[in-house]
């Protein structure tokens, strides 16, 4: 008689918003717990403009197995139903739109996308959703299924809206004075211009509103917080904010593997010197007015350095005519789109010109690149502050930009002064430093495996 096949390894269901940088560390920490052994599904309102690569899948299909790891699999569910849009919806392309619209509708179409995992016999666990998805860790709670939290931000920024939404330190104000300097608890004093955007935002701001959700809740919807961060990057925020939470530092999230095959950029890259290319890249957000792309444009021309200049095509026509011709020579090369951590990554590249978003930022640390700093909105500012002011590898960019402020920025870390080699050996220390962490019995490695055996335990008990 044979006996009854083993149950399925306990199931932890990923869930994001569908903005592309939050389902890009999303999907990195998925990797990291199917390779523990865990059952990994991913699911997100998919539509044309996000990158999701499926290997086996079908046009049409809902769900796909990406890759067997370990003795996990990681698997995509597309949430839909309940009247989400299709995924040709245009409405897609208003991040303000998605969040009004995921709040109203995905709560339901989540719960029931839990109840056919457990119908399908493999039960969700333990559901993990990115923050600025309140609506996920409803449907967790309305279901009984454990939830956690992944921060895609930094541990300094959950810190300070943590205490300034819990009203737990003071924070500028019309008693305080708007310039009122912030002291919180395992963070530097930081200046009221260095806060993260949120703080201030108008109360009727979708994503004001989803923060202020996540945050008040937090303690209560979630059983873990997972930062995509390192211990050895952020202690004494990490450590001070456990106090109120259960920190997880889990991160660098990204791929550590850059990937082969034949790149245009990494080509180009390959006929240039070490530390002799300026890498520009503002995110897939930022949009540059007219007159921020011109004095860029021409700081950068200014210098006689080669550039890589990433411009998505929602900005091409903003882009100089100067700076356009600039990719059919070896002076500059201007692309739609990069590889960026491949880009960080290379031997040729010698600063990065960044909005500081925080994937950008960990990328750079990682890489062991100096930056100059255009931070825009949201946390960059507090970003930005983070890399020039405690890590010590940048120079800040004044706002608006000159032309000839952005050439002084990027001689004063590519020509090789005295503070130049300061950073980039500060730069250096963070990359092995970022290595360590995420390598077998790093930190982030321990606490990736907390969270595994805690998950295997739950499971164990069901």
């Amino acid at each position: 008689m044979s006996s009854p096949p083993p149950p399925p390894p306990p199931h932890v269901l990923l869930v994001s918003a569908p903005l592309q940088g939050h389902v890009n560390p999303l999907l990195v920490l998925g990797r990291r717990l199917a390779s523990g052994g865990l059952l990994v599904t991913f699911t997100t309102a998919p539509h044309v403009g996000l990158k999701l690569k499926h290997q086996h899948e079908q046009p049409g299909d809902d769900v796909a197995v990406v890759d067997d790891v370990g003795r996990g699999a990681l698997r995509f569910e597309h949430l839909s139903g309940e009247g989400l849009w299709a995924p040709d919806d245009p409405r897609y392309r208003v991040a303000d739109d998605v969040g009004r619209h995921l709040d109203d509708v995905a709560t339901v179409a989540l719960a029931g996308l839990i109840r056919r995992q457990a119908d399908a016999g493999r039960p969700v666990t333990c559901v993990v959703a990115n923050a600025f998805a309140p609506w996920a860790l409803r449907a967790a709670g309305a279901t009984g299924v454990p939830g956690a939290m992944l921060w895609t931000q930094s541990c300094t920024v959950l810190s300070l809206y943590y205490h300034y939404f819990h009203q737990l330190a003071a924070f500028p104000s019309e008693e305080a004075g708007p310039d009122a300097p912030v002291d919180v608890p395992g963070l530097p004093t930081l200046a009221a211009g260095d806060l993260p955007a949120l703080v201030h935002a108008p109360e009727e701001h979708v994503w004001r509103q989803a923060l202020v959700s996540d945050i008040r809740g937090l303690r209560e919807t979630a059983s873990w917080v997972l930062v995509n961060t390192f211990d050895e990057l952020e202690h004494a925020a990490i450590e001070a904010l456990r106090a109120h939470l259960p920190i997880l530092p889990v991160g660098p999230l990204f791929d550590t593997e850059n990937g082969g095959g034949h790149d245009e950029c990494v080509t180009w890259l390959d006929t240039h010197p070490p530390r002799s290319v300026v890498f520009v890249a503002f995110g897939s957000l930022v949009k540059l007015s007219h007159d921020e792309m011109a004095e860029v444009a021409a700081g950068l021309a200014s210098t006689g350095r080669p550039f890589l200049w990433v411009v998505r095509d929602d900005s091409r026509d903003l882009l100089p005519e100067t700076a356009a011709t600039a990719s059919g020579n070896n002076s500059g090369k201007v692309v739609p789109w990069c590889a960026q951590r491949r880009v960080l990554s290379h031997r040729a590249v010698g600063c990065f010109l960044t909005h500081c978003g925080w994937n950008s930022t960990t990328e750079a640390l990682a890489a062991g690149v100096p930056v100059v700093t255009y931070p825009a909105w949201s946390e960059q500012r507090t970003n930005a502050a983070f890399l020039v002011d405690v890590c010590g590898v940048g120079v800040r960019l004044p706002t608006p930009p000159t032309r000839d402020a952005l050439r002084h920025c990027l001689e004063a870390v590519m020509r090789g002064t005295l503070d130049g080699e300061d950073m980039r050996a500060r730069a250096e220390e963070w990359k092995a430093k970022a290595s360590a962490a995420v390598a077998d019995g790093g930190s982030s490695c321990r606490a990736t495996r907390d969270f595994v055996d805690a998950v295997l335990s739950t499971g164990a008990g069901d």
